[in-house]
């Protein structure tokens, strides 16, 4: 049977047929239709309930015009047909732009039949301000903008900004999740992150920073009642992966508790995204974390507290595609390239769910997705 004989059928809009988020059945179903393509591990369960791609596309990388809208559109596309389900954006990356792509590729793949609506995971972030659609030519207008857009209608108090332009308070978050949900065209997100919560602690100490995640957690905590998102997590740069001395640092269990006294046992934190690759092996050779009163890596701990990871940052933006050392290209013998064998190493952690991979282009996707072959 061929690859496109087993398409899902074409939907053309939504109905009330039309699943609201990825799913259990559409994920898994997704993962069989493609997996004869794939190693045996290509398709992993995680915590979320979701069956998920261990290699899934970014779409931080690029600037703010139409040309990167339509190569992200068309990379989308060419992904979700090559079998990556997993989709992963930001409010601020690229003005917005970027949501707007995605969502404008996932409905042109489902109205293609290339998947449905339940076998994908749309993943999103929020702590940013982000800028409409072009970014402000000037501090000035910039400090403009977001009095304007944000202070003067109340959706963020100064006080709750740090670093300019950074903020986890409900009412800016409830701002964000319902404009990520129409740049999208999604009714639901399957997962929502706080994005890079370490950021506050440059202005405010660690007591003050729990109180705010606190209030940020109760707020995730309605929307996945209501049906908005699927799930919550945080995505970091920094946070986890720095040594507990560091400002920034961020303790997982400490997180994960939070969860549990805002939600109970049925909390919704089901995830966690940082940096995993060759250069930066914090996250899965590190002691930053602590576990049963040892040092223990991040994705140890995420293990134990029942949380997936996902790796950004699988090339360093780029910076892993080319001069890797002979030993590591000795590793992996069938792979042809240095970004084939920089994926295939993070995809092949041990705790990683997925390894996210910014790509613009059919070509970058035909290339990469070799890695997912061995």
């Amino acid at each position: 049977m061929s690859q496109s004989s087993k398409r899902p059928t074409p939907r053309n809009g939504a109905t009330a047929a039309t699943p609201d988020r990825g799913s259990a059945e559409g994920t898994r179903r997704f993962a069989e239709r493609h997996a004869p393509a794939f190693a045996p591990d290509f398709y992993r369960p995680t915590t979320l309930g979701l069956t998920v791609s261990s290699i899934g596309i970014g779409t931080y990388l690029g600037d703010s015009t139409e040309a990167d809208d339509a190569a992200y559109e068309t990379a989308i596309g060419a992904a979700v047909e090559a079998g990556i389900n997993v989709i992963d954006s930001a409010i601020n990356y690229r003005s917005q732009r970027s949501e707007l792509a995605v969502g404008a590729a996932i409905r042109a793949a489902v109205g293609d039949g290339l998947a449905t609506r339940d076998e994908l995971v749309v993943c999103t972030k929020a702590g940013y301000i982000p800028f409409d659609r072009t970014a402000p030519a000037t501090r000035d207008e910039y400090q403009s903008y977001v009095q304007r857009t944000f202070v003067e209608p109340q959706i963020v108090h100064p006080s709750e900004i740090v670093a300019g332009g950074h903020s986890i308070a409900p009412r800016f978050l409830r701002y964000c999740l319902a404009k990520s949900r129409q740049n999208l065209g999604l009714r639901a997100i399957d997962l929502f992150y706080l994005h890079n919560p370490e950021q506050q602690l440059n202005d405010i100490s660690a007591s003050e920073l729990r109180q705010r995640v606190v209030l940020a957690f109760e707020f995730l905590e309605e929307a996945a009642t209501r049906g908005e998102i699927g799930a919550y997590g945080i995505a970091t740069w920094d946070g986890l992966r720095v040594s507990p001395d560091q400002r920034n640092h961020l303790d997982l269990a400490s997180v994960v508790g939070i969860a549990r006294e805002v939600g109970g046992g049925g909390h919704h934190f089901r995830a966690i995204q940082l940096p995993m690759n060759l250069a930066m092996p914090e996250g899965f050779s590190g002691a930053t974390q602590m576990l049963g009163g040892q040092a223990a890596s991040v994705v140890q701990v995420a293990e134990d507290l029942g949380v997936s990871v996902f790796g950004s940052a699988s090339l360093l933006q780029g910076r892993l595609t080319r001069g890797l050392p002979a030993q590591i290209v000795d590793h992996f013998p069938t792979l042809a390239t240095d970004a084939q064998r920089s994926i295939a190493f993070v995809r092949g952690i041990a705790g990683v769910a997925t390894a996210l991979v910014g790509m613009r282009s059919g070509e970058h996707i035909s290339e990469n997705l070799e890695a997912g072959r061995v």
